[in-house]
């Protein structure tokens, strides 16, 4: 892995190095390991400290694909695409079930017991087992979805390939994702934390634990089992003030050990549109 990452960073500081064999090479077997789930952009960190590790170089490897691809013709049915990338093939080997017309591209990981209603998922993203995308929901690039989340309808979860420094969006598993919410550029939703209809949430967004006495900020960050829903804050500029759009943690999702019925719960008790 050492060689390949060396090869993929040389490519990366020397776009001529994309004409050699090699290195066309060593860029088309990081997409094949995207794409059967066994390299991602970002993993869990093993270290007690817990945390996520973002592997900068497999981003690379997803952007130097671009280049060394055709356009080309494709046809599914009575549908017609022109694109440099291929589609996701062999659901049935995958365990992964997929209604018409939600795509996949290849290099997007999809784990056993993923459903895809009409939905979109693009190249280095990884979806974890039983994840459901629903209706419109859009999956970016190298994001990082968990196991047993729920991403409701039309929900906007960023694609982050450059600047490659950039963190991708991270939803650990069991989060649930209300209707028409945005998650973008870094943005991460810790376990079991359920985000309402409507939120918009970036790297930098101010979210807000307002349970206690006193107001508990954070950015960019979903604690675990949080109940978010959208709100504002008043922020002074030159010309006035005016209110700026932010998030509220208004509750926990309870313990259980049914998380349906948990889920369930938190919606009901804190009022929160999904």
């Amino acid at each position: 892995m050492t060689d390949l990452q060396q090869t993929i960073e040389a490519a990366w500081n020397d776009r001529s190095l994309l004409q050699q064999a090699a290195t066309t090479e060593a860029i088309q077997y990081v997409i094949e390991e995207l794409d059967k789930g066994r390299l991602r952009v970002a993993q869990p960190a093993t270290d007690r400290e817990g945390g996520w590790l973002v592997n900068d170089w497999v981003k690379k490897a997803v952007i130097l694909y671009f280049p060394i691809r055709q356009m080309e013709t494709i046809e599914v049915g009575p549908f017609e695409f022109r694109d440099k990338m291929r589609l996701k093939t062999d659901y049935e080997q995958q365990g992964v079930r997929v209604v018409p017309p939600a795509v996949a591209r290849y290099g997007a990981y999809l784990a056993p017991g993923v459903i895809m209603m009409p939905s979109y998922v693009n190249i280095g993203a990884w979806v974890g087992e039983g994840t459901m995308v629903d209706t419109w929901a859009t999956v970016g690039s190298c994001a990082q979805i968990g196991a047993g989340v729920h991403l409701s309808g039309g929900v906007g979860i960023g694609g982050v390939l450059e600047p490659v420094q950039a963190a991708p969006v991270i939803i650990e598993d069991g989060a649930f994702v209300g209707s028409r919410s945005i998650l973008v550029e870094g943005c991460f939703v810790g376990k079991e934390a359920v985000i309402g209809a409507g939120v918009t949430i970036t790297g930098s967004t101010k979210i807000i634990d307002v349970t206690g006495s006193q107001p508990v900020e954070y950015k960019g960050t979903v604690p675990a089992r949080s109940v978010v829903i959208p709100g504002s804050y008043t922020k002074q500029f030159a010309a006035g003030e005016y209110q700026v759009p932010c998030a509220l943690i208004i509750g926990q999702r309870k313990p259980s050990t049914d998380l349906k019925t948990s889920l369930n719960d938190a919606l009901r008790e804190h009022s929160v549109a999904v």
